[in-house]
């Protein structure tokens, strides 16, 4: 089992107060945390941290990795016009060893800006779990459902690959993910809301993100989104539900009663003008709220620092200066990203808690002066403050250098130049 000691490392108080610690990280767990220094283990890698803070790393609630091919392909336009003359062709033209490709890019670039873990919605989640594998990372993969864009053939292959549980693994579980109420008909979201509670899954889903989906689904079956998810038995505390950005007060009220999670992505939203979420009335209302940055190609990045930034500071445009302070915009980028896909032991610096975490350098200009150091990394920092990554107790980025990163980028960017001429 390996051994781990931060030594002398400032661990941010969301008080404001803060302390120095000694970290003992064993196997995949932060095993202890004392003021007063730690016996080394025999044969333990003693890091020292003394210019350094440790933060909780990032846990983004929603994304599709493999998109990072498409940042910056089509931009400016509306959501529907986006996806159906632009995405969705450019998609149909992906091979597997593409979306190998276009992953590795896409977790570099969250291992860069600190984060540990991604819940994703795309196809050939075979390769994408063998890239999380590699990359050392964590993921919550979906298994993408959308008759408007599957056979019934594929379908069916979809749910036996979930019934075998196929790919899971300590750094990897897998979501039931309908992709969206106008892209599946009201018959497989009950399919997939009955499958996923026998068989224990988690349900990862599009809803609410424009008026035209709600006005669609409402010409189509006389209800809001939010209304056909609980008709179809799916709106219940095991769903994560990406966007979330257009609730009355009714779905507002169904939402926050079943207990399901609400993963905001204010960058996508406000990018595709979809509108801003309601955050103030989330938090008002009791919702539980998550961050995620939704995919490179409508965000267009995947750094959830940014995300936790806008989503405060959106919310206190709505709710007033004292919403959504420092501490709680934190939470939900870091553990309540991490409960809502079931990792109940993650998302704080805890003893007993999974050894996933930030070494952030307390030098960085954006750093200093240091009167509230949560403050500091929510409001002023951003990713080039990260010196090191931790993930499930290994390094996976160290000095801001992650193994292979060269490689990565000129491959991404051969592949990219060959699908756009094709």
């Amino acid at each position: 089992m390996g051994q781990i000691v931060l030594k002398s490392a400032t661990l941010p108080g969301l008080d404001g107060n803060n302390r120095v610690v000694d970290v003992l990280i064993e196997g995949n767990r932060f095993s202890r945390i004392a003021e007063s220094g730690i016996e080394v283990p025999a044969g333990a890698e003693v890091v020292d941290c003394s210019g350094f803070a440790i933060f909780p790393a990032f846990y983004n609630g929603h994304t599709h990795a493999a998109m990072s091919l498409l940042r910056g392909y089509a931009d400016d336009m509306p959501l529907q016009k986006w996806l159906q003359e632009y995405i969705w062709p450019f998609e149909a033209k992906l091979t597997g060893a593409d979306i190998e490709i276009a992953c590795r890019l896409a977790f570099l670039e969250m291992i860069k800006s600190g984060t540990v873990f991604f819940a994703d919605m795309y196809w050939h989640r075979e390769r994408t779990i063998k890239v999380v594998e590699e990359m050392g990372i964590r993921a919550a993969v979906g298994v993408t459902f959308a008759e408007l864009l599957m056979t019934p053939e594929q379908i069916e292959d979809n749910f036996n690959f979930l019934a075998a549980h196929t790919g899971e693994s300590e750094r990897v579980c897998l979501a039931v993910a309908p992709h969206s109420v106008y892209t599946v008909g009201e018959a497989l979201l009950k399919r997939c809301a009955d499958f996923a509670r026998a068989e224990k899954f988690l349900v990862h889903t599009h809803l609410s993100e424009t008026l035209k989906e709600l006005e669609d689904c409402e010409r189509q079956y006389g209800c809001s989104p939010v209304r056909l998810l609980e008709r179809a038995g799916m709106l219940d505390s095991n769903l994560a539900a990406a966007h979330c950005v257009h609730f009355s007060d009714d779905d507002m009220k169904a939402f926050v009663d079943s207990g399901a999670t609400a993963v905001l992505n204010p960058n996508s939203n406000l990018k595709l003008a979809s509108g801003i979420p309601p955050i103030d009335r989330l938090l008002r209302a009791g919702a539980k709220v998550a961050l995620g940055t939704d995919g490179d190609s409508s965000n267009n990045n995947l750094d959830m620092h940014e995300e936790m930034k806008l989503a405060a500071l959106l919310a206190k445009v709505q709710g007033g200066a004292e919403t959504l302070p420092a501490h709680d915009a934190l939470k939900m980028a870091t553990v309540n990203s991490a409960r809502a896909y079931g990792l109940l032991d993650a998302g704080e610096i805890r003893e007993g808690f999974l050894a996933d975490c930030l070494l952030v350098n307390l030098n960085n200009e954006r750093m200093v002066p240091r009167h509230n150091l949560v403050s500091n990394w929510v409001y002023a920092a951003d990713s080039s403050c990260i010196d090191s990554v931790i993930c499930n107790g290994k390094f996976v980025m160290r000095g801001r250098h992650v193994d292979g990163d060269e490689e990565i980028i000129r491959e991404a960017e051969a592949c990219a130049k060959r699908l756009a001429a094709n």
